[in-house]
C-alpha cells in the first residue's frame, strides 16, 4: 500500500467518560465521547458496540478514538441497549430495537452543538455488523461508514452456520455473550440501580444458542440484518475491510461487486482485528487510511482515497504450513474495479484416479467417503479473534481420512483472487450429511498448506 504519513495531531482533545444518550421510550444509551477542544463543530464518528466501554474495547478505544479525535473530529463509543451501563436487556445480536437505537443515537449525535451534522459510522465484527445493517436504513447524517470483519450473509457466511454447516464458533460465541450479559454495569456509573440492572440481565437476557439452533435454515430470522438481501438499501460510501486469517474476507468480495454507491476494499494478512494491531504482520497505519476516508466523506478535504484502486489485496506467498505466523510474506496487488476483468477463471477436473486435471477425461466414476469425525482437528480456527492467529496447520493430517485429488506439480506460479468454486454431484444415505472441501498449496516434501 506504500507509505502512510502520519498526520500530526492539530487539536488538543476532552474526554467524556459517560455521557447519557436518552431514546424515546426513555431509556438511556451510556456513551464515551472523544473531541477537539476549542474547534467549533466537528463531524462525528459512531462505534457501537455491546462489549463494555469500561471495560471490553479499553484498550483498542484508547488508541483509535483520541487519534481520530485530535484531528477534528468527534468520536463517540456507545454500550448497546443492555450491555455495559446503558439501560435495558439485550437478548439477542442485531435486532430491531438495537438498529432502531443506533438511528436514534445518530441523529441525537448530530443535533449537539460540538458536532455540525455530518456523522460516519465504524467498527469491527459486531460493530461492522451494525455500521452496515445501519447504513441500510438511511438515517439522514450518515455519510459513510468504515466496516471491518463483517458479513453481508448472517446465515450462509457468519459464525453460526459457515455455507449451512454448524460452526463449533456457534456455541463457543454464545458462551462469549453469556459471560458478558450477566456482567453487571458499573456501580460508579449507574448509581444504587446497579444491583436491579443486573439481576434484570441475569434472568431476561437467556440462552443465544437455543436462538440459534432453532433456525438451522435460511429462513426470515437471518434475513434480517442481511444487507445482501438488498444492497441497494446503503445509499452511503462504503470501506470494507478484512483479513486472510479471519473468518469474513468473503463478503468484502460481495460487498464491492454488490453495493452501487463509492466503495474501496481492503484485505491484508490479518486475523479479526483492526489491521494497526493485528496479526500476521504486517500491520498497516490503518488510522491513518481512516482518516483519509474520513476527511474525504465527512469534510469534503480530497485525500485522493478514492482516486485509487477499489480494491487492495495482500498476495500471501507460499509458505511451510504453520498454525501462527508473527509475518506473512507477500505483496500488496490491486484492482481497479470487482469483479476484475483481469482475473481468469482456472478449471480442473476431478479424475478417478485422484489426479486433479486441466483435462476433462470424459469418464464418470463414483468414490464412497464417511470421513471420521476427528477429521477438521487441523483446520484452525474459522476465526481467530483472541490471542495469537490460529491457523490451519499441515492438512496431511486431515488428508489421510479426505478424499484428495492433486495436480502435477505447477511449473509456474499461480496467484489466486476470489472464491474459488468446486461442483459436485452428490448423494447421501443420511439425511444430513456436510461436505467441506480444502484446497492446498502443496511443497516438494508434500507438506500441504491450506489455502
Amino acid at each position: 500500500m506504500g507509505c502512510l504519513t502520519a498526520a500530526i495531531p492539530a487539536y488538543e482533545i476532552i474526554e467524556e467518560p459517560n455521557v447519557w444518550i436518552p431514546m424515546p421510550d426513555g431509556a438511556r444509551l451510556a456513551a464515551r465521547i472523544w473531541r477537539p477542544v476549542d474547534s467549533g463543530p466537528v463531524p462525528a464518528i459512531l462505534e457501537y458496540l455491546p462489549y463494555r466501554k469500561r471495560f471490553g474495547t479499553v484498550v483498542r478505544d484508547a488508541l483509535t478514538h483520541p487519534y481520530l479525535a485530535s484531528h477534528g473530529y468527534a468520536t463517540v463509543r456507545v454500550d448497546l441497549r443492555g450491555s455495559g451501563e446503558s439501560d435495558g436487556i439485550l437478548t439477542d445480536e442485531y435486532l430491531p430495537q438495537e438498529l432502531g437505537d443506533g438511528v436514534e443515537t445518530i441523529r441525537w449525535i448530530a443535533q449537539q452543538e460540538w458536532c455540525d451534522g455530518n456523522v460516519g459510522m465504524m467498527g469491527i465484527s459486531w460493530g461492522g455488523f451494525n455500521a452496515l445493517q445501519i447504513a441500510a436504513l438511511q438515517p439522514p447524517p450518515l455519510k459513510a461508514i468504515v466496516t471491518l470483519s463483517s458479513t453481508d450473509d448472517r446465515y450462509a457466511d457468519d459464525v453460526h452456520y459457515m455455507g449451512g454447516c454448524l460452526l463449533g464458533d456457534n456455541l463457543s460465541w454464545a458462551s462469549v455473550m453469556f459471560s458478558y450479559n450477566t456482567m453487571p454495569p458499573d456501580p460508579d456509573l449507574v448509581g444504587e440501580q446497579w444491583r436491579k440492572m443486573w439481576f434484570e440481565r441475569l434472568e431476561g437476557s437467556g440462552l443465544w444458542v437455543d436462538t440459534w439452533l432453532r433456525h438451522q435454515t435460511r429462513d426470515d430470522y437471518w434475513k434480517h440484518g442481511s444487507i445482501g438481501e438488498d444492497y441497494s438499501a446503503i445509499q452511503c460510501p462504503v470501506y470494507a475491510v478484512s483479513g486472510w486469517a479471519d473468518g469474513y474476507s468473503n463478503a468484502v468480495f460481495r460487498l464491492l461487486a454488490g453495493l452501487k454507491v463509492p466503495r474501496r476494499g481492503l484485505i491484508g494478512p490479518w486475523k479479526h482485528a483492526y489491521p494497526h494491531i493485528a496479526e500476521p504482520g504486517p500491520a498497516i497505519g490503518f488510522l491513518q487510511e481512516m482518516l483519509r476516508w474520513w476527511d474525504h466523506w465527512l469534510k469534503g478535504i480530497e485525500t485522493g482515497v478514492m482516486a485509487e484502486p477499489m480494491l487492495r489485496v495482500w498476495m500471501q506467498e507460499s509458505v511451510p504450513p504453520s498454525t501462527s505466523y508473527s509475518h506473512r510474506p507477500g505483496k500488496w496487488v490491486a484492482e481497479e474495479a470487482w469483479p476484475s476483468e483481469r482475473i481468469a477463471e482456472l478449471g480442473f477436473h476431478l479424475i478417478a484416479n485422484g489426479s486433479l486435471s486441466p483435462e476433462d477425461s470424459g469418464q464418470r466414476f463414483a468414490k464412497t467417503l464417511t470421513s471420521p469425525l476427528t477429521v477438521g482437528l487441523h483446520g484452525g480456527k474459522w476465526c481467530s479473534y483472541v490471542g495469537d492467529p490460529d491457523l490451519p496447520g499441515d492438512q496431511r493430517y486431515d488428508d489421510a481420512a479426505s478424499m484428495v485429488f492433486d495436480t502435477e506439480p505447477l511449473s509456474e506460479t499461480i496467484e489466486i483472487l476470489g472464491a474459488p468454486v468446486v461442483e459436485l454431484e452428490l448423494a447421501s444415505n443420511r439425511p444430513v450429511a456436510m461436505v467441506a472441501v480444502r484446497l492446498s498449496d502443496v511443497a516438494p516434501d508434500d507438506a500441504a498448506g491450506r489455502v
